[in-house]
């Protein structure tokens, strides 16, 4: 019987504080931290590619989401690979990887070869990042666990936000003449330090690891299905919803659907399943990846289309308008690190309500779209309200064994990668087609707000269930 803890810490006190220590933390936090911010540090670069490089709109279209395909679409296999490698062990064949990419991008010649780094760079980051929750999960219990995630789920929020002020800094500093290839360039020097520090302090993976077969067939329904759905949400907009992105969608369900059959078959044969159902009976994590299905995509496209509204009606520079969510993301880490200070008896009630605080943020967005201090300090409410997604991860972690962690951590990531993705295709459009339409962006942040408000209320459902799966099995 596998030995789980609870949000509450109720352990032994000797294992509510043990793990492996700040410094070790750190250390994989700052490798999530550089995957993250690859995410959005190119997107202020791009106007002076365009001008270097003579790259065409399909061009750089690819070089923003290439990295973004291939870490959304190997994310579950990274995991497994860990699984079956070690997690340590490929942990650093992920950071590796993502290092010398990041050293090839900065060096790139022309468009095309900058594209290919970039998929290979996001093929380093899903190997890399799935390793950190993992790595949490085997390594931290109760309290220190749960810290560790609040202190995961601030890096992921901060790395968005701190991509886009760092592109715009590194851009405008245009350091010793190299223009936009330092946005690349900065992840060596860091991961280089990483590198050589990595197997001198991460704790070793001892009998954790389960080895075993990569489960090939599942990797091969899979994939096709997150690829075929990530790349036209993806490039939709831009090249008008062409009539093969609605093709490609619905053979990403079809590819889904052979993968649900595929897992049923290896799981019935006795093997083991890029997915286990074992897993996904976890107590409390299906509502968690509900709830973390809907959140990160409130959150990427509020930061998506709030920063267009930031450089466009109110003109702000792209490093200015990165600053503005500071208290955004000032706001998610204090609750994400602060939450287990509150009354044991409030912890259940907190996830529905953030979920709500967020939902009231999110419609006074059109309201307060003129700027200034107010608007800022919406942000500050919705990154409050939005707080709540590290008590989510640890609720829907809690009662995974650590022998499956590599399997829900994958899920988790790829879950929050595709709402993300879902988020900005979606309201993102809404946005760009109200801006087009009106001729202001500050016009476009009004069905924007209502759009967003929506989605956090219908996540709110899925909080509730979380909050009383845990209410019920503390009772028990």
């Amino acid at each position: 019987m596998t030995q789980t803890t609870d949000l509450r810490g109720v352990i032994p006190e000797r294992d509510a504080r043990s793990g492996p220590g700040g410094l070790v933390l750190g250390l994989l936090l700052l490798g999530q931290f550089m995957a993250i911010l690859d995410v959005n540090i190119v997107n202020v670069a791009l106007p002076t590619m365009r001008a270097d490089l003579h790259a065409s709109g399909a061009g750089l279209q690819l070089i923003v989401a290439g990295y973004t395909i291939t870490y959304a679409v190997l994310l579950i296999t990274g995991a497994r690979l860990g699984d079956i490698a070690g997690h340590r062990r490929t942990y650093h064949a992920g950071l590796a990887a993502f290092t010398v990419m990041s050293l090839a991008c900065g060096l790139a010649p022309s468009t095309w070869p900058l594209v290919g780094f970039r998929f290979l760079q996001g093929a380093g980051a899903a190997l890399m990042t799935p390793q950190v929750m993992s790595m949490i999960q085997r390594n931290f219990t109760g309290a220190a666990r749960a810290r560790a995630l609040g202190f995961y789920s601030a890096v992921i929020a901060g790395g968005v936000v701190v991509g886009q002020a760092a592109g715009g800094l590194l851009v405008s500093a245009d350091l010793f003449g190299a223009g936009w290839r330092t946005v690349f360039l900065v992840n060596v020097p860091i991961g280089a330090v990483l590198l050589v520090a990595g197997p001198r302090l991460l704790p070793r993976d001892g009998g954790g690891a389960r080895g075993g077969d990569l489960d090939l067939r599942g990797l091969l329904t899979l994939s096709p299905a997150v690829l075929l759905f990530v790349v036209p949400l993806i490039l939709g907009h831009e090249l008008g919803w062409p009539l093969w992105g609605w093709f490609s969608l619905a053979a990403s369900a079809a590819f889904l659907a052979a993968f649900v059959a595929v897992e049923r078959g290896v799981a019935a044969r006795g093997g083991r399943p890029l997915v286990s159902p074992r897993v996904l009976r976890a107590p409390r994590l299906l509502p968690a990846c509900g709830a973390l299905m809907l959140a990160p995509g409130t959150w990427g496209s509020f930061l998506f289309t709030t920063t267009l509204h930031l450089q466009g009606d109110l003109r702000m520079s792209p490093l200015r308008s990165g600053l503005a969510f500071v208290p955004c993301v000032a706001a998610f880490a204090l609750v994400g690190l602060n939450w287990q200070r509150l009354p044991v008896r409030w912890h259940r009630r907190v996830i529905p309500v953030g979920f709500a605080i967020a939902a009231a943020g999110y419609l006074c967005v059109g309201p307060l779209a003129g700027g200034g201090v107010a608007y800022e300090a919406l942000t500050a409410v919705i990154g409050f309200g939005l707080g709540v997604m590290s008590i989510i991860m640890t609720a829907g972690l809690e009662h995974v064994p650590a022998a499956d962690a590599a399997d829900a951590s994958g899920l988790l990531l790829t879950l929050m990668q595709i709402s993300q993705v879902i988020g900005v295709a979606t309201i993102g459009t809404l946005f760009l087609t109200a801006a087009e339409s009106s001729g202001s962006t500050r016009h476009a942040e009004y069905a924007t707000g209502w759009a967003l408000g929506a989605v956090a209320l219908a996540g709110t459902a899925f909080t509730v269930l979380l909050a009383r799966g845990r209410a019920a099995a503390r009772d028990a």
